[in-house]
């Protein structure tokens, strides 16, 4: 029912069981059902992915329809799309042996290999692990491994065999049908969730101006670009501090580290930190910029861009500039992202007069924030429908 991609993204969130799904697994275990500890290694292949060889340059030189999944935790992992030929078949799971567990992903679509990314295709049962039974696994998978490796003690292949997960099992057999109904119903409840939010936040205003219009217009068409320097746009960027989780204190404020999992939001503490202000970008040791609404601290390994003298939805595309630059796959464990590095970080931006425009980029953020509100907006109408459908016809 509905969006296998949706429901894989909400099977990873954290640990939140509802009574439904206790219910579920109440239901499966009376019924001779159990869950048993299942190493990995026992249960897939995993070995590198095949890929081109070639530099991010001229890999990423065309424009195309083939997903790259590079050593990155956010966007699937996908690095871009280029114009040729897919080295992999799609159906499988991935992660990268350079960052932390953030890394596992889903891939539906056949895609490109990179360098240090792993790829898990099923030992047996090959027709059981479809898109839902596996995005099931994703969720355990990340769950086993959650907080286990760092720039330390590295999440590669050999240390990912060696986790243990639990699953299903009925009559002595994984359970497939299980895992497909839990899939299914977390995303009934997303849909509920989106539609609910929706509906209270009360996102209306998604008819686009006509200046926005003109931007979206002029982006596609003759737009100049420019190459501009961070530090020289933004000022030095600044470092956060680090503080042990043994010496935080719980309080309100967002602590921001390293990761892909709750934004990198990793505590809300009390300490007397520097606070940074809101409306400014973070970029972490493996160079994955993010933008922040809210006032925050952050520990070392974070860089903090000062961009809050700019319009939000200027910043927002200044975000996305930095993120492709710094997250191209250059840093990792082995070589972490710095404050020094935000300052030598050269990036695209639309220019007028020789400087950047960066009311044109509000108005191409606002259009985009309003194109995507439309389009969650008919998902979540298509989606709900649906869901009651089956309500209906239960």
């Amino acid at each position: 029912m509905g969006s296998v991609a949706t429901a894989c993204q909400t099977g990873r969130r954290r640990g939140k069981v509802t009574s439904r799904f206790s219910q579920i697994n109440d239901e499966f275990e009376k019924n001779g059902g159990e869950f048993r500890l299942e190493k990995v290694g026992n249960l897939f292949h995993i070995n590198p992915t095949k890929n081109y060889g070639l530099t991010n340059d001229d890999l990423f030189r065309t424009k195309g329809s083939t997903p790259v999944v590079v050593n990155s935790s956010v966007n699937n992992g996908i690095g871009g799309y280029v114009a040729l030929k897919a080295t992999e078949k799609g159906n499988m799971i991935t992660f990268s042996d350079t960052t932390t567990s953030d890394s596992i992903f889903y891939q539906p679509n056949d895609f490109i290999g990179y360098s240090h990314v792993q790829g898990m295709k099923p030992k047996n049962y090959q027709d059981k692990w479809n898109s839902l039974t596996l995005c099931y696994f994703v969720a355990v998978f990340r769950t086993a491994t959650k907080g286990l490796f760092n720039y330390g003690n590295k999440f590669n292949r050999e240390n990912a065999r060696e986790i243990s997960v639990f699953l299903p099992y009925h009559n002595n057999q994984i359970a497939f049908a299980h895992m497909e109904t839990v899939m299914q119903e977390l995303h009934a409840e997303r849909v509920q969730e989106l539609h609910a939010f929706l509906k209270v936040s009360n996102l209306l205003d998604i008819k686009l101006s006509k200046d926005e219009e003109t931007a979206l217009l002029q982006f596609s068409g003759n737009l100049k670009w420019q190459m501009f320097n961070v530090k020289e746009l933004f000022g030095t960027a600044t470092r956060g501090k680090r503080l042990k989780s043994d010496d935080r204190i719980s309080g309100s404020l967002p602590f921001v580290t390293a990761g892909e999992a709750d934004t990198g939001i990793s505590a809300f503490i009390g300490n007397k930190v520097n606070i940074f202000p809101a409306n400014t970008v973070t970029i972490d040791m493996f160079g994955s910029a993010k933008y922040r609404n809210y006032e925050y601290g952050a520990d070392d390994h974070i860089a903090v861009v000062h961009t809050d003298k700019i319009a939000k939805h200027a910043v927002l595309f200044a975000t996305t500039a930095m993120h492709k630059v710094a997250n191209a796959g250059q840093f990792s464990y082995a070589r972490n992202f710095y404050a020094k590095d935000a300052d030598e970080l050269n990036i695209m931006l639309p220019e007028k007069n020789g400087t950047p425009d960066w009311e044109l980029m509000a108005l191409l953020g606002r259009a985009v924030e309003k194109l995507v509100i439309a389009n969650v907006a008919a998902y979540s109408k298509r989606e709900y429908a649906a869901y009651q459908q089956t309500i209906d016809a239960a």
